[in-house]
């Protein structure tokens, strides 16, 4: 029987065409659970652009999480991991805890060199369709579930956080451009 990190690995190979993926473990913090995994597709899904997914979140327990466990997914024009590791990191602290589409996560500090990104939004992973990023099953009672993240500047942090997600998901804007201007 392929474990739970063999099947989700299984799904994401379907979705990748092919493309071999890297792996970035980061430090773990609770004890008991181990790290979360960075998984990065390069040119996935088009070239030029590199899509990361953590493992790891999902190991952890919330009593909100009636319907599955997450996982996130990010997709950005960019060659830099720092992208990618950015989930796993914020997978790390945020582990147990939910991840609800329109939140705001601050990140603190500029997320890679090639933008001046500090922040992203939860929503839906635009690049997948529905039934590729919710249900997936690992073998146990519980899927996993997807949850995008996109880097945003910090006036659309709190553009969102004033205006509510809505609002700004209307706003011309490129999810996958973190070398463009504000929205706001």
């Amino acid at each position: 029987m392929p474990t739970r990190l063999e099947q989700f690995l299984s799904h994401l190979d379907g979705l990748s065409g092919g493309i071999e993926p890297r792996f970035f473990p980061v430090e773990k913090s609770p004890p008991g659970l181990p790290g979360v995994i960075a998984i990065v597709y390069d040119g996935l899904p088009e070239r030029g652009m590199m899509t990361g997914f953590t493992y790891g979140i999902s190991l952890a327990n919330h009593p909100l999480w009636r319907f599955g466990r997450p996982e996130l997914c990010i997709s950005v024009r960019s060659d830099d991991v720092r992208w990618p590791l950015a989930l796993a990191d914020i997978g790390e602290g945020q582990r147990g805890n939910p991840f609800h589409y329109g939140d705001t996560i601050n990140f603190g500090e500029r997320i890679a060199p090639d933008s001046d990104m500090t922040a992203f939004v939860v929503f839906a992973p635009s690049v997948l369709d529905r039934e590729d990023y919710t249900g997936i099953n690992i073998g146990e009672t519980l899927p996993i579930n997807l949850c995008g993240l996109y880097p945003i500047h910090e006036a659309e942090r709190r553009y969102i956080q004033d205006h509510g997600f809505d609002a700004f998901w209307e706003l011309d804007w490129d999810p996958y451009d973190v070398r463009r201007s504000s929205a706001v």
